[in-house]
């Protein structure tokens, strides 16, 4: 469910190569993906044998989906988000906020080993702290056991310093018993901007900031925090879903060169995410691509999870 362009599902599949190393095929296949973005899945369906219907997952006749041992999703975070704070943080309250019982739902009809939810980090303070318990309640009346743990995406060979709250429930105590989230990886693997930053984009014009916008982002900079220029030799910080509207004038990452900023291109923040470059997005526009690129969940932190499960 809400499966985006791919990102948790090819980290559950695995078989690719994302800088120089190779995440093994995991024993899983996907037979059934749903995701209301049109764009979202047609870049989906550009990657995966198995193509993604696009649909309100409200409306999913849930007799009609195929046999299945683990549902998964990442719902849609936008009003548990830290930085979603105008209008305040509604929680469940809003609409969006709701969707987690759509999988509620098929978990009470349907019954399967396992399933893993994904979130963001304000998803735990949201509603003063009361709406993540409110969750996990509703996730264990269906019948799981179920735990969560907040994991950095840059202790898994990712390099983006991305917080995500990763949930799994389980069916059978047994599962749960055995059940440890992933080791971080060694410091050996530990991947930073510069592993991704590639030279061709720096001739690219298209991606740098006027100079009206520096000239405007320097003079504010002292007291605004501006102009986040990442470091090379660290993991970039958070990418988002608006990194095609990015200013120079907010938390977002760019990158410096010389006395000039850029943004990323589509293809470096797909790299920032931990996609291979096989991977395909140019059937979509270049800002339906940063949409959802940014709003994916990085295929190596999914494919570690998966890989402790079994």
């Amino acid at each position: 469910m809400f499966c985006g362009c791919g990102g948790m599902d090819l980290g559950l599949t695995g078989g690719f190569s994302y800088l120089g190393k190779e995440y093994k095929e995991n024993p899983f296949e996907i037979v059934y993906a749903v995701d209301n973005d049109a764009y979202c899945t047609k870049i989906y369906n550009d990657n995966f044998a198995h193509k993604c219907i696009v649909q309100d997952v409200r409306e999913i006749n849930i007799e009609e989906m195929p046999q299945f041992d683990m549902l998964i999703g990442g719902f849609p975070c936008q009003s548990f988000s830290i930085s979603a704070q105008n209008p305040p943080r509604l929680g469940y309250k809003d609409e969006r906020g709701m969707l987690f019982f759509e999988m509620v739902k098929i978990l009470k009809a349907r019954h399967p080993r396992f399933f893993i939810a994904e979130n963001v980090k304000g998803i735990l303070s949201a509603n003063k702290g009361k709406a993540f318990p409110m969750i996990m309640n509703e996730f264990r009346e269906a019948g799981y056991t179920v735990v969560h743990q907040l994991l950095n995406a840059s202790e898994y060979g990712v390099p983006q310093k991305r917080e995500r709250v990763i949930i799994i429930g389980f069916r059978h105590a047994e599962d749960a018993r055995k059940f440890h989230y992933p080791a971080k990886v060694e410091n050996t693997e530990y991947k930073v901007l510069g592993d991704v930053i590639m030279e061709e984009c720096d001739r690219d014009e298209a991606l740098y900031f006027s100079d009206r916008a520096v000239a405007g982002m320097l003079a504010v900079r002292e007291k605004m925090n501006k102009g986040r220029a990442m470091s090379l030799t660290e993991p970039c910080n958070t990418i988002s879903a608006h990194l095609a509207k990015i200013s120079l004038n907010s938390t977002d990452p760019v990158y410096k060169i010389g006395e000039r900023y850029r943004r990323f291109s589509p293809r470096e923040a797909a790299r920032i995410q931990s996609f291979p470059d096989t991977f395909r997005f140019d059937s979509v526009s270049q800002s339906r691509q940063y949409r959802a690129i940014g709003n994916a969940v990085p295929p190596v932190l999914m494919w570690h999870v998966i890989h402790a499960m079994h």
